[in-house]
């Protein structure tokens, strides 16, 4: 069962720690709102989706070893489950997770979706709208940036 939503958690393997670092610095000021909601949305994914994963009463993370040339390691922290957690942890899969889409999930991906509609100008998006409609709009985008 997927359980109530996570407790987040800071995500050191994903490298993620704000949104600004994510955002080319010269882009218009709208055009800099949608990325940055976009990259809010996202990261918020990110961070529910590893804390669901690994939940840290579970895991523990090992730091890798630095290369000789290194002062510190560029790698991502391994994540090792703890004694006794390593068949649950095992069962903690992304597959496993999408299969039983917990309302939090399902609510974080809205909220990213949202926030890419909104960057498109889709006023009149819902969730509701057809992919055959979003395929639609994406391939007319397509073709018009395409000069075609």
């Amino acid at each position: 069962m997927a359980g109530p939503e996570p407790a987040p958690q800071p995500s050191p393997a994903s490298g993620r720690g704000s949104v600004g670092p994510l955002i080319p610095a010269g882009l218009p000021a709208a055009v800099r709102l949608h990325a940055e909601a976009i990259a809010r949305a996202a990261q918020r994914l990110v961070v529910l989706r590893d804390a669901w994963l690994n939940p840290p009463e579970w895991t523990e993370r090992v730091p890798e070893v630095a290369p000789l040339c290194m002062d510190s390691s560029p790698y991502p922290d391994r994540i090792v489950a703890r004694p006794g957690f390593a068949g649950d942890l095992a069962k903690r899969t992304l597959t496993n997770l999408y299969n039983q889409r917990p309302a939090w999930l399902a609510q974080a991906h809205a909220t990213l979706d949202a926030a890419v509609a909104a960057a498109y100008g889709w006023a009149d998006w819902t969730p509701a709208m057809p992919d055959d409609e979003i395929l639609r709009r994406l391939l007319a985008l397509n073709r018009e940036r395409a000069g075609k």
